[in-house]
């Protein structure tokens, strides 16, 4: 589905827009957080609900479902994902949302030289015509250059599959967010940024693949803390770092806490937001929540 080719590339984008801005890692932490499936228990639920990251795009040799990760999905009555990527708006709505306001273009918000030198790129790595999107905001051209990033021919998605399972189990698919709110974040922060982060990864487009690897290498370990500093804030990034991840983290738990309470829950976002202290597995401790890894 083209809605889901997007959310993944925007996903994926989002994890190498914070790569690319930082340039100072995040001071060390203790390392308690080595897992990529999470138990929450307690704080009067009935059931206990579980809690998966992923990442949203992965080389095809490299994706693993766990029996244990199959096993609780099955267990839960409704799955909840970032985006309910089961609505059949998703797609014509994102779309939308992406395309510059009035008559604005992408060369004028980018000036004739950068949009002069990504035309060449593009044509050169993508055998595409830049032409084909002198109407869509900066973030349309990140999101292409984030599944280039990749690396692989054969991609997958946790997403993607589960989306298939719930369809296959008759499962309710919600999101824990519209998708108003996730491209909202992009339009918070300033044209020139983006604009930047597209610039740095055409000029050197092998660290962007570097990147990618190290991002993927470290997911493939389960160690949270370590994906979260190497997503973590710099001096010249805490307002981006803000937008991308703590706010949202912060609006998921009320979404979680009373999907919680009605029914055994299976939640999967971007590991990236599991994390840190103002990460999803903190905050629901904050709320009384026993969070408990299993492997």
């Amino acid at each position: 589905m083209k809605s889901n080719y997007l959310f993944r590339t925007i996903g994926t984008m989002l994890c190498l827009f914070l790569l690319l801005l930082s340039s100072f890692p995040s001071p060390a932490q203790e390392k308690k957080n080595n897992a990529l499936l999470w138990e929450i228990a307690g704080n009067g639920l009935a059931q206990p609900s579980y809690l998966f990251g992923t990442i949203h795009m992965i080389c095809k040799e490299d994706f693993v479902l766990s029996d244990i990760v199959k096993e609780k999905f099955n267990a839960s009555k409704e799955i909840y994902l970032e985006l309910d990527m089961d609505d059949p708006k998703l797609q014509v709505t994102m779309i939308q949302l992406m395309q510059l306001p009035g008559k604005e273009t992408l060369q004028e918000k980018m000036g004739a030289d950068k949009f002069s030198r990504l035309d060449s790129f593009v044509k050169k790595e993508m055998k595409m015509n830049l032409a084909a999107f002198a109407r869509f905001k900066p973030l349309m051209l990140m999101s292409l250059l984030a599944q280039r990033s990749v690396g692989c021919q054969a991609i997958e998605s946790y997403e993607n599959t589960f989306v298939k399972m719930s369809r296959e189990q008759k499962k309710e698919l919600l999101g824990l967010e519209r998708v108003e709110d996730q491209l909202a974040v992009f339009d918070a922060i300033p044209d020139s940024v983006e604009i930047e982060s597209i610039m740095n990864m055409v000029n050197d487009f092998e660290k962007s693949k570097r990147e990618f690897k190290r991002m993927s290498d470290i997911y493939l370990s389960q160690d949270l803390d370590s994906l979260y500093q190497l997503m973590a804030d710099s001096p010249e990034m805490m307002g981006s770092q803000e937008l991308l991840l703590n706010r949202r983290n912060q609006n998921w738990i009320p979404i979680m806490d009373a999907a919680m309470k009605k029914s055994p829950t299976f939640f999967a976002v971007g590991a990236g937001h599991l994390g840190g202290s103002q990460g999803v597995l903190e905050l629901l401790r904050k709320q009384g929540y026993q969070v408990r890894a299993l492997r």
